[in-house]
């Protein structure tokens, strides 16, 4: 390793998969351990003071590294943590490589933002709901899923792209199983089911805020 670790505190929660993503990086680099996990509630419009102290913004993943070092943005605390590890396992630096999982990292993300934002709008209630962006997020996930059904994410150890992915295909499972997503697309699913099972996934399954542990060690 290039240099001695530093304490780390990640605001966390069970049911963010943007934390979940970060998690699982940590697991895959063998850093899970190093890092000290803080329960943070959080919404559109539930502010949380503590969190607010380290990020601004009021959003989870947010990662305090060391004293003088907070991050923000589960794409720049994996590549934190990538960095800090040295291997360049999750951001290779092969351009051959790289920028491919970088192009999965943004769908995978994009994705679950997508459907964050369908989930959202479609809480908004009879009377507030816009069925021109209820259109346009599913769409743009079956647009994503076609996209992903036609790549080949086949690897013989996966990088952030794949992690991305995996992470944003077991939101759709967790928040909207009536989508079916792997109707229609076998070589996802079956990827997807291998991925799945790698312990870093099956370690940090996503957990509903009301049901979750006392703390993140507890779902070991």
């Amino acid at each position: 390793m290039a240099a001695p670790f530093p304490p780390m505190k990640l605001h966390w929660s069970p049911s963010s998969p943007f934390v979940r993503k970060v998690l699982v990086v940590a697991r895959e680099l063998d850093l899970l351990d190093r890092i000290a996990c803080e329960r943070a509630v959080v919404g559109p419009a539930r502010l949380n003071r503590d969190l607010m102290d380290d990020n601004p913004l009021n959003k989870i993943p947010t990662l305090v590294a060391g004293e003088s070092l907070v991050l923000f943005d589960s794409r720049v605390i994996c590549e934190y943590l990538d960095n800090l590890d040295g291997r360049a396992l999750m951001f290779p630096r092969d351009p051959a490589r790289r920028w491919p999982a970088l192009r999965r990292q943004a769908l995978g993300d994009g994705m679950t933002e997508t459907a964050v934002l369908l989930r959202d709008e479609h809480w908004r209630g009879d009377g507030h709901r816009s069925t021109a962006h209820l259109l346009a997020y599913r769409a743009k996930v079956a647009a994503c899923l076609a996209t992903l059904e036609a790549d080949d994410l086949a690897a013989e150890r996966p990088d952030i792209g794949h992690v991305a992915v995996a992470c944003a295909l077991s939101y759709l499972d967790f928040r909207m199983p009536e989508i079916g997503w792997r109707d229609g697309h076998p070589r996802l699913a079956a990827w997807e089911s291998a991925m799945a099972q790698r312990p870093s996934l099956a370690l940090t399954r996503l957990v509903e805020a009301n049901k979750r542990p006392l703390s993140f060690y507890e779902m070991e």
